[in-house]
């Protein structure tokens, strides 16, 4: 998994209400589909599939039940990049004020 794989993951809001959904615990799949009435099972199931592929997602089998839950650190790389930019953006910001308040 990469981060380009989670940023892609993340960009379609389905696969981020999933995520939201899962976010209270383990929930098999057919309790996620339930919350999307308007797609059909297979295509919920795709999605499963790219937040389980991009590592955003676990899965573990109970009988014929597929349980789908968040993966702990499944976002840490992708926030380190958005973190890294804006610890760059801040710094920069401090360098324009600094020399904003010394011309002053």
């Amino acid at each position: 998994m990469t981060v380009d794989q989670t940023l892609r993951a993340v960009a379609d809001p389905t696969r981020r209400s999933v995520l939201q959904l899962i976010e209270q615990g383990e929930l098999p799949a057919g309790e996620i589909a339930r919350h999307f009435p308007q797609m059909s099972r297979p295509a919920v199931s795709q999605h499963l599939r790219v937040l389980v592929d991009a590592g955003l997602l676990v899965v573990r089998s109970d009988g014929k039940k597929r349980l789908y839950r968040l993966r702990p650190g499944g976002l840490d790389e992708a926030a380190q990049v958005f973190q890294s930019v804006w610890a760059t953006r801040l710094a920069r910001l401090r360098l324009v004020a600094e020399e904003e308040e010394r011309r002053a």
